[in-house]
């Protein structure tokens, strides 16, 4: 998805909060931020992918503050309260393909710094409807694939996704995709671990890159080589969406997300805050 001048403001707001989470110190933050903003004015141009302006821009800010991970609380703050949130919700959801689909999309959608009772009612009343709605079709393409590579998104969102990735490898082999570093709040090894689920996440694998989704100028041979061979890609948020939107439709990616921008419910054809299952 190529980028629109709205993401502007977008970035600049990336720009300007990643570097207060990188630091307390007061012109580091003013010096990685304006860092930032630098690298998105050269660097948004027509054509481009927002993410080749925004992973630059995260480079810029952790390199300035010397943070690898500003993140980091706000991450933890996401563990906490995704854990007690599942917990209260999952057994609302039977063991089924759909139904597992729309609990992984409830993940994508939370907001962790809303009050845990909150989000709980809102959870279990609002029953989550796909705007686009191929989720009929993902047990068919699970059931005939070999290879399965479920790209995941936020590290509060892996919870969520437990139970439709171990239904996937009931009958696939199913390999459970993160960020090879931190990257705003992008799942990574380390946050599976500090979430307890490291032996039921399984069999996992990096894209070997810092980037929001994923650019394949970038990624590690190892994800390419699996990207290229895998029967079926499930992927999670709209990062993945943006970068992979572009390849020719296979019958082989399924979106799953919850457009949170107008760039991107735009761009899939649906309202604002709609959610999409999608397969292209």
């Amino acid at each position: 998805m190529r980028i629109s001048t709205e993401c502007h403001d977008c970035l600049s707001r990336l720009a300007a909060q990643a570097s207060d989470f990188a630091t307390d110190d007061p012109e580091l933050k003013e010096n990685s931020r304006r860092a930032a903003e630098k690298i998105l004015e050269e660097k948004l141009k027509p054509g481009v992918v927002s993410i080749e302006v925004a992973t630059p821009m995260h480079h810029v800010i952790k390199h300035v503050t010397g943070n690898r991970d500003p993140y980091r609380k706000f991450k933890d703050i996401e563990i906490d309260e995704a854990r007690k949130l599942f917990a209260l919700v999952r057994d609302s959801y039977r063991e089924d393909f759909v139904e597992y689909l729309r609990l992984a999309a409830v993940g994508n959608a939370i907001d962790f710094f809303r009050p845990i009772d909150e989000l709980s009612k809102e959870a279990l009343e609002k029953r989550l409807e796909f705007t686009i709605d191929d989720s009929g079709l993902l047990e068919g393409k699970v059931k005939r694939s070999r290879l399965v590579l479920y790209l995941a998104d936020n590290t509060g969102e892996v919870y969520f996704d437990m139970p439709l990735l171990n239904l996937m490898r009931r009958y696939a082999r199913t390999i459970y995709v993160v960020k090879e570093s931190p990257v705003q709040n992008d799942v990574t090894v380390e946050d599976i671990k500090k979430a307890g689920l490291l032996k039921e996440a399984g069999e996992i694998m990096t894209t070997g890159t810092a980037t929001p989704g994923v650019l394949f100028s970038l990624a590690s041979e190892e994800f390419k080589k699996a990207f290229a061979t895998a029967d079926f890609v499930f992927t999670k948020g709209m990062g993945y969406y943006e970068t992979l939107e572009e390849l020719a439709p296979q019958g082989r990616i399924f979106f799953c997300l919850k457009a949170k921008c107008s760039p991107v419910a735009r761009s899939l054809g649906v309202p604002l805050n709609s959610y999409v299952a999608k397969l292209r």
